[in-house]
């Protein structure tokens, strides 16, 4: 078995494993992959592959059909019933059509005759390659569609916070370090960390975001690192996770608070060694991730309350970034208005809707407890209804008396706290629809209510 491990390599994060018993195909093979995938392991039986399969993921199989036990097409056919996901190629020297129609069903991506050329072989890999990388990007396309469903949209401002957010971020995006993005519901921290990704290193290989908190407990370790087939209940089939579509890209964990314990450790580990197992496995994949991790909540305070890892805290926040809420930039409030009225007009086939000078007055003295994912609802509400009036955003009306501004020293839960408390107050403590201004999951508001001893309506 070798390794290789090279940054140039066009295939760098692919791992691929030949099972053939003839020594000069295995060294041929080798030599020819190892110069441009990023691992490369041999077996001379279906026995020695399987070994190696327990301890290990490959991308790719390069699989002879003839060989000493079990052929290539019956192993292939058991590896498919067992859930392998991947690709695999088929060899032979004694080929007929029938064979290769068998080797087909059994689920070969690809077939060759051999003796074959270094071409024929480079460019059967690179179609495979080329099919999983599309697999990855519709899947991580599919993702961010939902994700993205009712999110914001545009990091906009000049004012003197966000100039200081667009520096840091230009300067944290070229590293390969760890970041955390902390700040209220609403400020726009998963633009904040496509941002990261979009100027960094890695911005041709995927964005994959994932909300914590809107998945149940149980099946979150599965969705980030994957499982095998039978690991669980309802596990008909094998997964990769999260961290595998993410390979050379960016995984976005989007309130991290809500992990649970058990999986923070393992979350932990999968930073320090960059290596994930998935549930039911003994195998471990390799991965080449750039972690960003998000949290409206302060994390200090969560580790304060055993809640939160404290080893994982530091981990996460190798560099911090701090978005600050929309009343602390109210110079914003003419860009972020022009912005999404030009956004939002032409989807929703209405006329743009101007603005004034007292009608921003008056935006400037509110608190806005949703932020900017509220200020994006009041615009569209605006213009679905043609004007801006006091009637469209409840708390909203000049004679409320707006929620105090913050202090430098208020901790980052209390401020979170007194704006929730606002926009539910303004809703009659409907939960529903206060989650639904704020832009978080129903769930995290009902822990939130539950924690302050607050009780809502449905």
């Amino acid at each position: 078995m070798a390794a290789v491990v090279a940054t140039a390599l066009p295939w760098q994060h692919q791992s691929v494993l030949v099972v053939d018993d003839e020594p000069g195909m295995i060294s041929f093979l080798q030599r020819t992959l190892e110069a441009r995938c990023g691992w490369v392991a041999t077996a001379g039986s279906v026995e020695q592959a399987e070994v190696l399969l327990e301890r290990q993921h490959f991308d790719l199989i390069v699989l002879d059909i003839s060989l000493p036990g079990r052929s290539g097409v019956q192993w292939l056919h058991q590896l498919r019933e067992q859930g392998f996901a991947g690709d695999v190629i088929l060899m032979t020297a004694y080929a007929d059509l029938e064979t290769a129609i068998d080797a087909l069903r059994a689920g070969a991506a690809d077939f060759l005759l051999k003796p074959f050329s270094v071409a024929q072989m480079l460019n059967a890999v690179e179609r495979c390659f080329e099919r999983s990388s599309l697999r990855r990007e519709n899947f991580v396309l599919r993702r961010e569609i939902d994700e993205r469903a009712g999110g914001i949209e545009g990091l906009i401002g000049n004012s003197a916070p966000m100039r200081e957010i667009f520096s840091l971020i230009k300067r944290i995006a070229p590293t390969p370090a760890t970041v955390l993005i902390q700040g209220e519901s609403g400020t726009g921290k998963e633009l904040a960390a496509r941002a990261l990704h979009h100027m960094s290193p890695r911005a041709h290989k995927p964005f994959v975001p994932i909300n914590c908190a809107a998945i149940a407990a149980e099946l979150i370790e599965s969705e980030l690192f994957g499982h095998v087939k039978g690991a669980y209940t309802g596990a008909t089939s094998s997964r990769e996770g999260l961290f595998y579509y993410a390979r050379g890209g960016t995984l976005f964990l989007d309130e991290v608070a809500e992990l649970p314990l058990s999986l923070q450790a393992k979350l932990l580990r999968v930073l320090e060694e960059r290596r994930v197992r998935p549930v039911g496995s003994e195998q471990e994949i390799p991965v080449d991730v750039r972690v960003v991790a998000a949290s409206n909540r302060a994390l200090t305070a969560e580790v304060g309350a055993g809640r939160f890892r404290q080893d994982l805290y530091y981990r996460l926040q190798v560099v911090g970034i701090t978005l600050p809420p929309l009343r602390k930039r109210t110079e914003d409030l003419p860009a972020l208005v022009d912005y999404f009225v030009e956004q939002l007009a032409p989807n929703l086939g209405v006329p743009p809707l101007p603005h004034n000078e007292a009608l921003l007055q008056r935006m400037a003295r509110y608190a806005w407890p949703g932020n900017v994912r509220e200020l994006k609802n009041l615009v569209e509400r605006s213009l679905i209804l043609g004007g801006y009036s006091d009637d469209f955003a409840p708390g909203f009306e000049t004679d409320a008396a707006p929620i105090p501004a913050p202090t430098e020293d208020d901790a980052l839960e209390a401020v979170e706290r007194r704006h929730i408390l606002a926009v539910l107050a303004a809703n009659a403590g409907n939960k529903s629809e206060a989650a639904r201004r704020l832009g978080i999951a129903r769930k995290t508001l009902e822990r939130k209510c539950a924690a302050w001893g607050i009780a809502c309506d449905e």
